[in-house]
């Protein structure tokens, strides 16, 4: 793991360096996502720890604490870390601060992961991590798909899981 590594509380002078990162990745990530979200940590409603090395950003993960998907099971979403910081334990350590913040308040957590290549690790450190398949199967938008339904396969198509915490 990365000497100088800090994991902290968003702050309401993040949104525009974060969303510069995400830029730079050709990411579309708006400051306004990210004011939304120093709002919604403010109100209660989701909580987003910042990882920073040295002082500089390099990933966040957030905790919707009312998930539009699990309903009354915190769900861990928008999880990213720089490309540049990854496999060094910066999404390991993340993981482990959201795991413990939703440990406070509930016995099981949620997330989902999108399904094509880019979300390659995500599915192989949730699944090491202990998630399993919520048994749901394809979701998009927060929906159940049918059978033979076609679909595209963007950011909005995924699988759900949870994990027990206690």
């Amino acid at each position: 793991m990365d000497d100088g590594l800090e994991i902290r509380p968003l702050q309401p002078g993040d949104p525009p360096v974060i969303a510069a990162a995400m830029a730079a990745l050709g990411w579309d990530k708006p400051e306004s996502q990210y004011q939304r979200y120093v709002a919604e940590q403010a109100a209660g409603t989701r909580d987003v720890l910042v990882a920073t090395v040295d002082g500089a950003y390099v990933g966040y993960v957030t905790v919707y604490w009312i998930s539009p998907y699990f309903g009354t099971i915190p769900e861990i979403s928008d999880f990213n870390v720089l490309p540049s910081y990854r496999r060094r334990g910066i999404g390991s350590a993340l993981m482990d601060a959201a795991e413990a913040k939703v440990a406070e308040r509930s016995p099981v957590v949620g997330i989902g992961v999108g399904l094509y290549p880019d979300y390659g690790q995500a599915q192989r450190m949730y699944v090491r991590r202990g998630y399993l398949p919520d048994g749901r199967g394809l979701i998009y938008d927060n929906r159940q798909v049918a059978p033979m339904e076609t679909i595209r396969n963007d950011d909005s198509a995924c699988l759900m899981f949870t994990k027990q915490l206690r």
